[in-house]
């Protein structure tokens, strides 16, 4: 049996374990108690310098922002030029969010907090919608299944072809998906996540991260696979910088 949870509060991850069907109902409960988005009510907003992580996630302040209401393409994702060959949009992305925000102090409202705390924020420069920015720019999506807030942008971002519309690009969370699938056919149990051991300390790679299949997992050494996000997180596990 599969449970997939796809969505923003789960680090846009797969959750897949074979479990007795009389257990299932517990563990989709489960599932979206950890995902759940956590209200943060009057939240004071986050300010300061900005480090980017990839085309949609910030450290700012001593938080880790996830840019609410968008989803960029990942960093080891291409995207389809309008002629032919294709681009690294995925690092077009990051590289996008590092020109707006860089040098410049960001204040971020936050819309509450993910299963994992991190913010989930619309961030502004100097009064501009980074949010906006990105979608208006063709380099991220309006996240519809979760927001309407950017579908304005990303109409516009449509009509002049501009970044991933220039040609039929594959949305991120489709990509996400995709590379899950292909990956969970080789783990063992399904369990595709792997929990690595190094000279970082214990850190966690998803299916659709850069440095996915260069690891090797050592379960004699005290590596492991995991079956989701919140599984390795709870173990005491990180994911791996860019790899949402």
């Amino acid at each position: 049996m599969q449970i997939q949870l796809m969505g923003e509060s789960v680090a846009y991850g797969v959750v897949r374990r074979p479990v007795a069907f009389a257990l299932a109902g517990a563990l989709v409960i489960a599932g979206l108690v950890i995902g759940a988005v956590q209200v943060s009510r009057a939240a004071t907003p986050i300010s300061g310098r900005a480090e980017v992580v990839d085309g949609d996630t910030l450290d700012v302040g001593g938080h880790r922002v996830r840019l609410e209401g968008i989803d960029a393409p990942e960093l080891g994702q291409s995207c389809p030029r309008h002629s032919s060959g294709s681009w690294s949009c995925g690092r077009k992305a990051r590289e996008a969010l590092s020109k707006l925000v860089k040098g410049h102090r960001v204040t971020c409202e936050s819309k509450g907090k993910d299963g994992y705390g991190r913010d989930l924020a619309i961030c502004f420069v100097a009064g501009e919608d980074v949010n906006a920015a990105l979608v208006r720019q063709g380099l991220a999506w309006a996240f519809v299944k979760y927001s309407n807030t950017y579908v304005r942008e990303e109409g516009e971002a449509r009509s002049h072809g501009v970044g991933v519309w220039q040609a039929d690009a594959t949305p991120p969370w489709t990509f996400r998906a995709s590379k899950w699938q292909a990956a969970e056919t080789e783990a063992p149990e399904g369990c595709a996540i792997k929990g690595n051991i190094s000279r970082n300390g214990r850190i966690y790679h998803v299916p659709w991260g850069n440095w996915y299949g260069r690891v090797r997992i050592d379960t004699d050494g005290g590596e492991r696979w995991f079956c989701s996000e919140a599984e390795a997180l709870a173990a005491g596990w990180r994911p791996v910088a860019g790899s949402h």
